[in-house]
């Protein structure tokens, strides 16, 4: 599956998208919600794993964290 990290396991996570009105209202209230999707900064890496070339598909913040050894 695309959308996970083969490290880390991050997947895409679930929340709100939230509406609020605009900076001249005398509040700043909360207009609507609607639900969205939050995904993770997904890349394709080549790697060595165990000695071998492989692909991966790794989250940005493994790769910046330095748990990937790239070919």
């Amino acid at each position: 599956m695309a959308g996970v990290c083969d490290i880390c396991d991050k997947r895409p996570a679930f929340g709100n998208k939230v509406a609020r009105l605009g900076h001249r209202a005398l509040k700043r209230k909360v207009k609507g919600r609607s639900r969205r999707q939050f995904k993770p900064n997904i890349q394709t890496v080549h790697a060595v794993v165990d000695g071998k070339p492989t692909r991966l598909n790794v989250c940005t913040s493994c790769i910046k964290a330095g748990k990937v050894e790239r070919r």
